[in-house]
């Protein structure tokens, strides 16, 4: 069975900078699309990058130009950098293998994201 573990997240002020991990067990890492989504508080959860195998990327408008996804499939370890952070960008991030826009796996556990001053 397929396991996500997300890493990275902490507080940072506004303009800052965090740089998210997503490790993922089993061989589904490979050849599916990766995705991070987030969380805010009383809110539904949203995308917020794809990856597919092959490397090509989108992002919602709310985060493109200061957000960048990336992957590693020697190490099934999918990452999202996140640049410029906003108070708004405040939730807790998930990873998922997903097809199209679906989550394909369990959610893991999540890493939270505070941006504060």
């Amino acid at each position: 069975q397929v396991q996500l573990v997300e890493s990275g997240g902490g507080l940072v002020q506004p303009g800052g900078s965090l740089r998210l991990t997503c490790a993922a067990s089993g061989s589904i890492f490979s050849i599916r699309s990766m995705a991070w989504y987030r969380q805010a508080p009383g809110k539904e959860r949203e995308l917020v990058a794809v990856i597919t195998s092959i490397g090509s990327t989108n992002y919602a408008d709310s985060v493109k130009g200061r957000f960048t996804i990336s992957r590693d499939n020697a190490k099934n370890t999918a990452y999202l950098q996140m640049n410029s952070l906003k108070n708004e960008d405040t939730a807790v991030y998930y990873c998922n293998a997903v097809h199209g826009s679906l989550p394909l796996v369990a959610w893991g556990q999540g890493t939270l994201v505070t941006v504060s001053s």
